[in-house]
């Protein structure tokens, strides 16, 4: 039993190990992609995986250190750090996208095509299915909250990814000059329910805190 939760343990280290690799290369080239062509869905899925990135890092990190046996009271006391930092920095985000989004449809901007865009979105719309699909599977087997929750996330990158290819691969064939502010405020759907979902893993995990310190 105790063989299979170490070997559980490894897998995990090593697809938050890739998780953290996709993520920083999906955010670059997102970000990148989306400064050359104008488009502000393209940087806000930038923006929005490097938030992931972050979190993505710590849970390696928590991990890691339970691999290793390290004191699991100062890891997860990072980690309630890190969870408020995410949920403000979403708040951020999805109040940067509504402006922009708003005032792109207002002033009728024209994002240029972007073939990386289409490109990164639709590796993403594979990968991140995937990745959740894993970590669910062993968040199972390791009874992990942090982990299933990261599986949460990865598949909500997932339809975020979706709503990217679908506006800027509309952008792309015909010219919609209005299709990825539209498809912003799509996406903004999604980024809203996660950082809700942040506040309240936040409120969760200050109330646990308060819990074991008043006993």
């Amino acid at each position: 039993m105790l063989a299979a939760h170490s070997a559980a343990l490894r897998s995990a280290v090593r697809l938050e190990i890739f998780t953290v690799a996709w993520m920083l290369v999906e955010a670059a080239l997102s970000l990148g992609a989306g400064v050359v062509a104008g488009s502000i869905l393209l940087v806000a899925f930038g923006l929005d995986s490097v938030v992931e990135l972050a979190s993505g890092g710590v849970l390696l990190w928590r991990l890691s250190a339970e691999a290793g046996g390290r004191d699991a009271e100062l890891v997860e006391g990072i980690e309630r750090i890190a969870i408020r930092v995410v949920a403000v920095t979403l708040a951020l985000l999805c109040i940067y996208v509504l402006a922009s989004s708003l005032y792109g449809l207002a002033v009728r901007s024209k994002p240029e095509s972007s073939a990386v865009g289409v490109g990164i979105s639709a590796a993403a719309v594979i990968v991140m299915p995937w990745l959740a699909l894993q970590k669910r599977r062993l968040a199972g087997k390791l009874g992990s909250d942090a982990l299933a929750g990261d599986a949460a996330e990865s598949l909500t990158c997932g339809y975020m990814a979706g709503t990217v290819l679908v506006g800027v691969g509309l952008n792309a064939l015909f010219g919609w000059w209005w299709v990825e502010d539209a498809a912003a405020l799509v996406f903004l759907f999604w980024l809203g329910r996660e950082t809700w979902e942040a506040f309240e893993e936040a409120r969760e995990q200050g109330t646990g805190a308060s819990s074991v310190e008043a006993r």
